[in-house]
């Protein structure tokens, strides 16, 4: 065997097949027979070949990149739940040695022309979207693009296109039903701008529970607020200045649960005890917080490998409509979701009274 290493055109010749079939055989592809497959990667090791990536790519025709489209976020606390999704997303291309383009623009008109400039560029094979809108303009521009992509969540109507979501509105009558069950009757939402889709969902999960339980549901007891943490805090010192505040309070993400957690707080109070929070996302330094914040965890890293996988199974031609998934987010106690408590209330409106 010679210390040079053989290119992939020789090694073709070697097996008598074209330089595109071995290619694919070296890289795991459906379309390659198994036993194909195991000749080309024999062949490989006893000549000595290594991949060049570059030569790779154009042989084949593809970027071997996809690109990932980062929401768009006001407050850096949001940042640990881009970072798990990322690197579920990291996982599932490297194993085909893919790699991963991160994205970012200030302005949905940026964003846009983002997109179709990137695309049209070919400098990726896919596109993973996030956090999308109820009527989101994106996923008719990479319809009409024809680029394969993936949304990680919903629009209104989410018929014919991939999407992996988790189920906001079961989680939310999850929530609302656990603090029933702790004899909570007074129980607010604290939301984010109902353009995104996954924000109606959960909004519509928590009146659903609400009224499922025979409590009324007081729009009062419903804040939208900046999808921050700033927001949640603005949103739960309203709440918390309403004649008869809430004893608990659900909120549409972990972000805005810890600035909510921060206004009860500045008013002497203590989350979990006088006033009971719970999250969603199941962010991992939640339990850093003071105190450990209650959440309805979705798995990030799960989410982005699932995202990984069903994008490069559309790339290799895949029905992009087969590949919808819907999961459970399940409810992570801490310490943040206490029982009701009639003296603790008490402490409550005596303290609104007079400060």
């Amino acid at each position: 065997m010679s210390d040079k290493p053989i290119s992939l055109k020789v090694l073709a010749a070697h097996l008598d097949l074209t330089v595109p079939t071995v290619s694919r055989a070296l890289n795991n592809y459906a379309d390659i027979s198994p036993a194909t497959r195991e000749r080309v990667k024999r062949a490989a090791d006893e000549l000595g070949y290594r991949a060049n990536q570059n030569a790779r790519r154009l042989s084949l025709g593809t970027s071997e990149t996809i690109g990932y489209l980062m929401p768009r976020f006001r407050s850096s606390i949001a940042q640990p739940f881009v970072a798990q999704l990322l690197q579920g997303l990291g996982e599932a291309l490297s194993k085909r040695n893919w790699d991963l383009l991160v994205t970012h623009a200030e302005s949905s008109k940026d964003e846009m022309a983002q997109i179709e400039r990137i695309v049209r560029s070919g400098r990726v094979g896919g596109l993973v979207i996030s956090r999308p809108l109820k009527n989101d303009p994106r996923i008719r521009l990479m319809q009409d693009l024809k680029c394969p992509f993936v949304v990680h969540g919903r629009t209104g109507a989410s018929e014919g296109y991939a999407w992996y979501d988790v189920d906001g509105e079961d989680a939310f009558i999850t929530a609302v039903n656990h603090l029933v069950g702790l004899a909570h009757s007074r129980i607010a939402f604290i939301g984010a701008p109902l353009q995104y889709q996954f924000a109606q969902d959960r909004l519509n999960g928590y009146q659903i529970a609400i009224n499922a339980n025979g409590l009324d549901v007081d729009p009062d007891l419903t804040q939208i607020a900046d999808f921050s943490d700033d927001g949640g805090e603005i949103a739960m010192n309203m709440l918390l200045d309403l004649p008869q505040p809430p004893t608990a309070v659900v909120c549409v993400s972990d972000t805005m649960a810890f600035g909510a957690m921060a206004a009860i707080r500045s008013r002497g109070l203590r989350p979990g005890v006088e006033v009971s929070v719970i999250g969603y996302d199941g962010l991992k330094f939640g339990i850093h917080s003071n105190p450990p914040l209650t959440t309805m965890a979705q798995p990030q890293a799960h989410a982005g490998r699932r995202l990984g996988d069903m994008l490069l199974a559309i790339i290799d031609g895949d029905d992009p409509a087969k590949h919808q998934e819907l999961q459970r987010a399940q409810l992570l106690r801490r310490k943040t979701d206490g029982p009701f408590n009639a003296a603790a209330q008490t402490t409550v409106s005596f303290r609104e009274e007079y400060t």
